[in-house]
């Protein structure tokens, strides 16, 4: 099978050594390595082309979720291509070869692998992770959701990987997104008839320790998302219940490990609770910086 990686870049000269060494030991080899750099200061443009990979150059202000990774798709005659984001260390030397093998299944659409937390993760962090990226495999389809509602199209661009006959006919990602562009390409796939697959086998190190701030601003882009796809919700169900689970599981985790962390995971809640609700009303609110 042939299969293409695309790296979206910013200032990445510091982590590039390990990142493409672990991506040049794969048992699978990519046919191309399409690295899309946004002016990085650092460099990292030419640690890139050294490496052999191709390199595009973009204006930082022109960078889109969306559109940067449709750039790569647009340029590829690849059967699969695979993103990774620059922060994420593939785990083994066969976890690239571990998520292409759910495309020997001609139904599955789109797959993404396992998220372990970084080394040094504090309990937090590592929970966020041990939460959403279980240790089984799974696949999603619209039959589904009933039972799983929204967590059906969970997916991460992280390390995910799309067919692109599928990617193709859901029109590919949504030009003007800037945060959850491989959600919305999963729940377009789900609706048209294609399997979502989770590859646990399939693992990189990635992870992030946000502060309070960046959890509001993520959680408010998510609530902005849902706000103007809000055909997903109407789909798939509305995310409050997951949001509980999600609460309870980690008190009782870090209850059981970390209890002085309790306060700040409960604030980042709190947090992420707001930010959300702020994000939800962005059609009712004037439209200006964050």
């Amino acid at each position: 099978m042939r299969f293409s990686v695309c790296i979206p870049t910013l200032n990445a000269r510091e982590t590039w050594r390990d990142f493409s060494a672990a991506l040049r030991r794969q048992s699978a080899r990519p046919d191309e390595v399409i690295v899309i750099d946004s002016s990085s200061d650092d460099d990292t443009a030419g640690v890139a082309a050294r490496d052999g990979y191709e390199v595009i150059t973009i204006a930082r202000e022109d960078f889109r979720h969306g559109a940067t990774r449709q750039l790569a798709a647009n340029r590829t005659q690849s059967e699969v291509i695979v993103y990774l984001t620059q922060d994420a260390l593939l785990a083994s030397d066969g976890a690239m070869a571990q998520l292409l093998r759910v495309f020997d299944d001609p139904t599955v659409g789109a797959a993404y692998g396992r998220q372990l937390p970084r080394h040094g993760a504090g309990p937090i962090e590592a929970f966020a992770r041990i939460f959403n990226y279980p240790e089984s495999s799974h696949t999603n389809s619209v039959k589904d959701i009933p039972a799983r509602g929204f967590k059906t199209v969970f997916f991460s661009n992280s390390f995910g990987a799309y067919r692109m006959s599928a990617l193709r006919q859901v029109g590919g990602f949504p030009p003007d997104a800037n945060f959850g562009e491989d959600t919305v390409v999963a729940a377009q796939m789900v609706l048209a008839g294609w399997k979502i697959a989770y590859v646990a086998e399939a693992a990189v190190y990635h992870s992030h320790a946000h502060t309070l701030r960046e959890e509001y601003r993520r959680y408010k882009a998510i609530g902005e998302l849902h706000a103007r796809q809000a055909w997903m919700l109407e789909k798939f169900g509305h995310v409050s219940g997951e949001g509980m689970r999600f609460l309870r599981s980690m008190i009782e985790y870090l209850a059981g490990r970390a209890p002085q962390h309790i306060p700040e995971a409960l604030a980042m809640v709190v947090c992420k609770f707001v930010g959300y609700r702020v994000g939800r009303r962005w059609q009712a609110a004037p439209r200006g910086p964050s």
